[in-house]
């Protein structure tokens, strides 16, 4: 019969074979435990694996989540819905569990800025790396230079099915900066790419009637409101700055009262 020696001796060189450093851990710390308190061989063998799928789910998610792009962590758990006390958590709950991930749905944060968009985008999308989805954050400007870059190196095609790949891809601050009409098209093609293939998060400060506006061409902006509202959650924000809450300031200049999803 092998010894106790024997048997850690196999299970460290077990786990190293299967690049799996926490079973050798778990296997010591749990034998004991299971000694003790009865278990049957199954559950002490599914205990221990469980530490193991457990530690590379979150080591996978931690990288998903650096590759994101995120220009900050911003937690769900973190965001203030008293400063928002017409947005219902239970919305933004039912959107962390990522069905519409699942679905090939979007979801449209619109309203002045400082009341919370980016943050809500972002902590979504840390749900969604947890979640085992992969991820892409970046403003609506910096989206169109990557476009832009790959349209003028011929790969416009093949960098599109590449970003299809990635579960959720987050465009933030749309409107801020008008686009050219070049660019406008671009971007258009990136939200048809996706359409009903893969989800965006999108963020803006100015309601869907001012798209025109920002792209130039009302109807292109039609066009692609209609593939993004098509299968969405919509919902607008209000209020002043968030940040500029303990500013003694109300408001900031560009903020309109006429920011509806309208």
């Amino acid at each position: 019969m092998t010894n106790a020696k024997e048997t850690a001796g196999q299970i460290e060189y077990y786990s190293r074979a299967m690049k799996a450093p926490r079973i050798r851990e778990a296997a010591a710390r749990l034998a004991e435990q299971a000694r003790e308190t009865g278990w049957t061989h199954e559950e002490y063998l599914a205990a221990v694996l469980s530490r193991e799928v457990a530690a590379r789910e979150a080591s996978g998610a931690e990288m998903r989540a650096r590759a994101a792009g995120f220009p900050a962590r911003k937690s769900l758990e973190d965001f203030s819905f008293d400063h928002q006390p017409g947005l219902k958590r239970d919305t933004i709950a039912h959107l962390a569990t990522g069905a519409f991930l699942t679905e090939a749905s979007n979801f449209v944060l619109l309203g002045p800025p400082g009341t919370g968009k980016t943050h809500l985008a972002t902590g979504l999308g840390l749900r969604a790396t947890q979640l085992g989805h992969r991820v892409l954050f970046a403003t609506a400007i910096d989206w169109v230079a990557r476009l832009q870059a790959a349209h003028q190196g011929g790969r416009l095609p093949q960098e599109l099915v590449r970003l299809r790949r990635y579960g959720l891809i987050i465009v933030d601050e749309v409107g801020y900066i008008p686009f050219e009409q070049d660019a406008a098209n671009l971007f258009f093609q990136l939200v048809s790419s996706r359409y009903e293939h893969a989800s965006l998060i999108l963020t803006s400060n100015l309601p869907f009637a001012r798209w025109g506006d920002v792209f130039g061409d009302q109807v292109v902006a039609s066009a692609m409101i209609d593939r993004i509202v098509h299968h969405a959650e919509v919902i607008t924000l209000k209020g002043s700055s968030y940040r500029l809450k303990h500013a003694q300031t109300d408001s900031l200049p560009s903020t309109r009262p006429e920011n509806t999803a309208e």
